[in-house]
């Protein structure tokens, strides 16, 4: 009896910290929009990246379907010998309900009309009914391609890997790969 209590208070607990994940990947993506320039805004300064794919798909039990966005302020670049870097926010949530919110940086490496962009991202994970990744805290290496198709949009694929760099208990790591969609605004 104790330990249905015991699974039933985990399950309420972990639904609440779904929901107040949710509320800051909204949060800090309208702040991240918010803090662009009032005087003016530049056409194509900002870029949103919406995507869907497998989370983990190298898992067979625990592979799920993923939807996301990523938003990048392209004012706010900084032109290095790595390439051309800026920062990025986003999020995802899986169809088992885990979520992911993070913070980075991406590099630009502009190829005519294809674009290369690996970028790191620091985030908070949220298991849902999800896979356990071990730890609260998980962190993104991602690489996408991209074609441009248009001046303001752009069409490309991605993979990243999710990691706790083993600070938890268990470092299990999820593989996941999108189709991504782009738009400057």
């Amino acid at each position: 009896m104790f330990e249905i209590l015991l699974t039933e208070y985990m399950l309420q607990e972990m639904k609440i910290l779904n929901k107040f994940l949710l509320l800051l990947i909204l949060i800090i993506g309208s702040l991240s929009a918010g803090f662009a320039e009032e005087k003016k805004l530049n056409v194509d300064n900002h870029e949103l990246n919406f995507f869907s794919g497998m989370f983990d798909f190298s898992d067979q039990k625990q592979r799920a379907v993923l939807v996301g966005f990523q938003h990048q302020n392209e004012e706010l670049y900084r032109d290095t010998f790595l390439g051309n870097l800026s920062p990025i926010t986003g999020g995802f949530v899986t169809e088992n309900s885990a979520l992911y919110a993070y913070t980075g940086v991406e590099w630009n490496f502009d190829l005519g009309p294809i674009n290369f962009t690996p970028s790191f991202a620091p985030g908070i994970y949220g298991e849902g009914d999800g896979k356990d990744l071990g730890h609260v805290l998980e962190f993104k290496s991602e690489v996408q391609a991209t074609f441009n198709f248009s001046d303001s949009s752009s069409l490309g694929m991605s993979y990243n890997h999710l990691s706790n760099a083993s600070l938890g208990d268990k470092n299990p790591g999820a593989n996941s790969y999108m189709f991504n969609f782009l738009k400057k605004f």
